[in-house]
C-alpha cells in the first residue's frame, strides 16, 4: 500500500496540475478582494469566476504530459482532447446550467413573495465566459512551464 502513496506524492504531473487549480482559485480570492474589499476564502473551493480553475487544471497537466512523452504522444493527443471537452463544457453545459439556475430562482422568489418558502436558493455560478475560461487554459500552461 505505501507503494501506491509513494508513487502518488512523486507524481509531479499530478501535483503541478494541483498547483495550477490553487493558483486559479487565489486568484478568484484576489479579484474579489479587489472588486468588492472583501477576503472571501469560500471561493478557494467554488466552481466558476476568473480564472477557470478547471481549465487551468487540465491544461497544467496535459502540459506536463507533452512535456515528458513528447507533443507528438498519443497520451498527449488524449490529454488535449480531454482538455478542450472540459473547456469546452465549463463555458457550455455548465454555463447554461447556471443561467437556467439563475431563471429558476427568480421564478421561487416571485412564488415566495405569495407566502411560499422554499429552502434554498438553486447555485447560480457553474460555469464560465470563454474569456475565462481561456485565461485559465493559459495560466494551466505557464503554471506547468514554470513548474516543470
Amino acid at each position: 500500500m505505501s507503494h501506491f502513496i509513494y508513487q502518488i506524492l512523486g507524481n509531479y504531473a499530478l501535483w503541478i496540475a494541483l498547483c495550477a487549480w490553487l493558483t486559479a482559485q487565489v486568484i478568484k480570492i484576489i479579484i474579489e478582494l479587489l472588486r468588492k474589499r472583501r477576503l472571501n476564502w469560500g471561493l478557494l473551493m467554488s466552481s466558476g469566476g476568473m480564472p477557470s480553475s478547471h481549465s487551468s487544471f487540465v491544461t497544467a497537466v496535459t502540459t506536463v504530459i507533452g512535456l515528458t512523452e513528447g507533443f507528438d504522444s498519443p497520451i498527449f493527443a488524449l490529454g488535449a482532447i480531454v482538455s478542450l471537452i472540459v473547456m469546452y463544457d465549463a463555458s457550455g453545459v455548465r454555463r447554461a446550467a447556471g443561467n437556467q439556475a439563475k431563471v429558476i430562482n427568480d421564478i421561487l422568489a416571485s412564488i415566495e413573495n405569495s407566502g411560499f418558502e422554499f429552502e434554498k436558493k438553486l447555485k447560480e455560478m457553474l460555469g464560465h465566459t470563454p474569456i475565462e475560461v481561456a485565461a485559465g487554459g493559459v495560466l494551466g500552461i505557464i503554471v506547468a512551464l514554470s513548474l516543470y
